[in-house]
């Protein structure tokens, strides 16, 4: 009978992650897309919001300023990301501790740490990090906050979407 331990939990990959290449990777994909912001007075243009004649309408709109608009929508969904954590402060604290673990747990390199009152592995920091996380995780109620996110960033984004006109050269374009 096999027994659970953390120490095959590949918990190597989950670090690896978080390397300065991938890291880096990820910044340069980050400048690419604010590189396609469009500028606010395009995105906030109130004079080409209208209500849409039928759905079909709608579906063409919605279809057209999600592609136009797409690195603008990401930064309203990264705002009320940060909106949701900051007015949820112990769901960023469980955040900030698992992060913050899981990287100080890794920058030890699989040795032990040795504190004054004992030497700890790094399956059992793990293991601790766990026991607390968890039950914090669960009183910070990380999934009405996703249906808020998700709630909320729908209604804004597709509402943009659906009540933007589409600029006057791509409806002749269509048309042709």
């Amino acid at each position: 009978m096999s027994s659970f331990s953390l120490a095959s939990f590949p918990l190597s990959q989950f670090s690896d992650r978080l390397s300065f290449d991938r890291i880096r990777s990820d910044v340069s994909s980050l400048q690419n897309s604010i590189s396609k912001l469009r500028p606010p007075q395009e995105f906030f243009d109130f004079r080409r919001i209208s209500k849409p004649a039928s759905f079909g309408e709608v579906q063409s709109r919605v279809g057209y300023n999600l592609g136009y608009f797409q690195a603008n929508y990401l930064a309203v969904f990264s705002i009320l990301s940060i909106y949701a954590l900051v007015t949820n402060l112990l769901l960023l604290f469980v955040l900030v501790l698992v992060g913050g673990g899981v990287y100080g747990i890794s920058k030890l390199g699989g040795n032990d740490l040795v504190l004054p009152v004992g030497r700890f592995t790094t399956s059992q920091l793990y293991t601790g990090l766990l026991i607390v996380s968890i039950p914090l995780g669960f009183i910070a109620s990380p999934i009405s906050t996703m249906m808020w996110l998700i709630g909320s960033s729908g209604v804004t984004i597709l509402g943009h979407a659906s009540f933007m006109e589409k600029p006057i050269e791509t409806v002749f374009e269509e048309e042709v």
